[in-house]
């Protein structure tokens, strides 16, 4: 199903209809300042694995990402020095992935893992549906075939037609990018870019 949303003056209604979707274990595909990505509520260990299972991932293997609403709530799910938060701080909101420690307060698929990637994407869209979940989103780009077109992963109309029925609610939020996320490795003293993407890092 498709569900139109606005970068403002949402109606808080739709807002709850999504994250009642999301606390019942729905997934859903959302816009971000990126790309579209699979998504659904981080705290919700089912719905992580049925995403990685459409997605083709083993999430042991695989890195893993969440989208926080703002920078305070980072620390209950990753490990953050204080260099690497004043470095976020001058990044974010943004098209960053930073890659942290993670903590011990994400669900069972998160466990075997020592890292995982924390986004905070300069959308209101995701911001809004995030602050009013008060739980991190898991979130995933959409796969795409080698000789696909690119509008199966820009287009909501399209990215309804291939994916609608595999996930609960598209979100169209308008025409997508095509450019993934800038990963930063944060993972020891020194940061490093190991995925040059949209975001131009400000160190």
């Amino acid at each position: 199903m498709l569900f139109k949303l606005y970068e403002k003056n949402n109606n808080p209604k739709d807002i709850d209809k999504i994250i009642q979707l999301l606390n019942d274990g729905g997934i859903i595909i959302i816009p971000t300042d990126t790309v579209y990505a699979i998504s659904c509520n981080g705290m919700k260990n089912q719905a992580v694995e049925r995403i990685c299972r459409l997605k083709k991932i083993d999430p042991s293997k695989h890195h893993l990402s969440i989208i926080c609403s703002d920078l305070s709530h980072i620390s209950e799910y990753a490990k953050v020095s204080n260099s690497t938060f004043k470095l976020m701080k001058r990044n974010l909101p943004g098209p960053f992935t930073f890659v942290l420690p993670v903590s011990s307060n994400l669900p069972k698929v998160f466990r075997n893992r020592k890292e995982v990637g924390i986004r905070i994407p300069d959308n209101n869209i995701v911001k809004d549906i995030c602050m009013a979940l008060n739980a991190p989103l898991f979130s995933t780009t959409l796969p795409r075939e080698e000789d696909e077109d690119i509008e199966y992963i820009t287009d909501p109309e399209l990215i309804d037609e291939k994916f609608g029925n595999d996930v609960d609610l598209v979100i169209n939020g308008g025409i997508g990018g095509i450019k993934p996320s800038t990963v930063i490795d944060c993972t020891t003293d020194y940061p490093e870019i190991i995925r040059q993407g949209k975001g131009e890092l400000n160190s």
